[in-house]
């Protein structure tokens, strides 16, 4: 169950920042984030090896893509294309709002079930499909969270746990120019948070986590899209190639 956290702020030096833990078995093969594609050389995203898509990337206009699953439908189906293609996709537009539309003509049937975020730095979407309807909904300015079900939807155990600390943690101050992208501390906590015990004794849920049969947090990105004005600054994203809560963030060049 992938987990991204998005901060909308239109009219602000960072408008969009982004913050998502990818969690997946950890026997699946794939690479940190580049530009693999010989035909898309302005997307720089993750490699899923597998299936030769990706789960988050960036394009060089701007446009920021993610995809997960929706509850139950981990993996691939026979019959079935792999939604790591939606996230190359999206980045083929140079806007988010030119690449949700396309997306809204999809014919949902085509996937397994998912959860889409496509934004840039004045636009953002939420692209839900399950069954053959592709629903496309804007997001409103503000902090979102989204995982495998719906966008805030506080029966996710995870969004009721996480939404308000990150509504109450210190947003981050990006800084393209400083060795860590500037100061991510208070969500970089949060992203690596393993849960423990609850105020009750039950078991609470986690940001990061690994499971017994292998399925787990596997890596994780922190995004900032700059304004228009200072789009020569370029964006930030600060990868983990392994569990938050273990692996040093690292730039993505």
């Amino acid at each position: 169950m992938c987990t991204l956290v998005l901060l909308r702020r239109p009219g602000h030096h960072w408008p969009l920042i982004i913050a998502a833990n990818r969690d997946e078995m950890n026997t699946r093969p794939w690479k940190p984030p580049g530009r693999w594609w010989d035909d898309r050389p302005e997307v720089v995203a993750g490699l899923d090896e597998l299936a030769g898509g990706t789960w988050l990337g960036v394009n060089d206009t701007g446009v920021a893509a993610a995809i997960l699953n929706r509850i139950g439908t981990l993996g691939p189906a026979p019959g079935k294309r792999s939604r790591g293609e939606l996230v190359l996709e999206a980045l083929d537009h140079a806007d988010a709002a030119d690449a949700a539309q396309a997306l809204s003509h999809l014919n949902g049937d085509s996937y397994r079930p998912f959860n889409m975020v496509v934004a840039d730095n004045r636009d953002a979407f939420w692209v839900r499909a399950d069954g053959n309807r592709v629903e496309v909904k804007p997001i409103a300015p503000g902090l979102h969270m989204l995982s495998a079900l719906d966008l805030d939807d506080r029966s996710s155990p995870r969004i009721a746990a996480y939404l308000d600390r990150f509504a109450k943690a210190a947003a981050p101050v990006p800084d393209p120019g400083h060795p860590t992208g500037g100061d991510w501390a208070s969500w970089q906590a949060l992203m690596a948070d393993t849960g423990g015990r609850g105020p009750d004794g039950e078991e609470a849920p986690a940001m990061c986590f690994l499971r017994p049969d292998g399925f787990g947090t596997v890596s994780a990105s922190l995004i900032a899209l700059p304004a228009p004005e200072q789009a020569e600054a370029g964006r930030v994203w600060r990868f983990a190639a392994g569990r938050p809560d273990r692996t040093q963030y690292g730039a993505v060049a």
